[in-house]
């Protein structure tokens, strides 16, 4: 009971923009939130890291705080959704780079299948920045010929892709209804 009293009035003082008070719930329950945050994230820098933002959001959202209220549910929640967040953003991020590492192999496998030529003035110019004229000088061809093997190489690749797109979205439904 007497916990409850100092921090009904500490959260009283902090509403009314007390730095004492913030200092005091901070130092009171800064090792708790971090303890939350770790047992989702696992990692200390990031656990941390919410520690810091849990605070700041108490802070800026001090004036709407309930006196009466309980300080360490407040703080469990926002730190429990700045968590869950942080490991949404983590796993969204690793998705993201697993697709685009999927999607550059899936294409250099395409890229492996077109005819030499159309290969080597793709890469040229997709790869080493070359414009039509500069793959044509190095390639004792002319730039329209360039531009042939050029248009045809897109061609595949988007044919390619588009397949790919449709048996994705094929498997997706599947799994989804299955």
């Amino acid at each position: 009971m007497y916990s409850k009293l100092i921090d009904g009035n500490s959260i009283k003082r902090l509403v009314e923009g007390d730095e004492d008070a913030f200092t005091s719930i901070y130092e009171q329950y800064s090792e708790k939130v971090y303890r939350l945050a770790f047992r989702f994230l696992k990692d200390k820098a990031l656990s941390e890291e919410i520690v810091q933002e849990t605070f700041i959001n108490v802070w800026l959202s001090r004036e709407k705080l309930d006196p009466e209220g309980n300080m360490w549910l407040y703080l469990y929640v926002v730190a429990k959704r700045l968590s869950l967040n942080s490991l949404r953003q983590a796993c969204k991020s690793n998705e993201e780079e697993v697709l685009a590492r999927d999607l550059e192999n899936f294409t250099g496998k395409i890229i492996e299948k077109l005819p030499r030529q159309q290969q080597l003035v793709f890469k040229l110019s997709r790869i080493e920045g070359l414009s039509h004229k500069e793959i044509a000088e190095q390639l004792h061809i002319s730039p329209n010929t360039v531009k042939n093997h050029m248009v045809e190489a897109l061609k595949t690749l988007r044919s390619h892709l588009r397949y790919s797109d449709i048996i994705f979205c094929i498997v997706l439904c599947y799994l989804w209804f299955k």
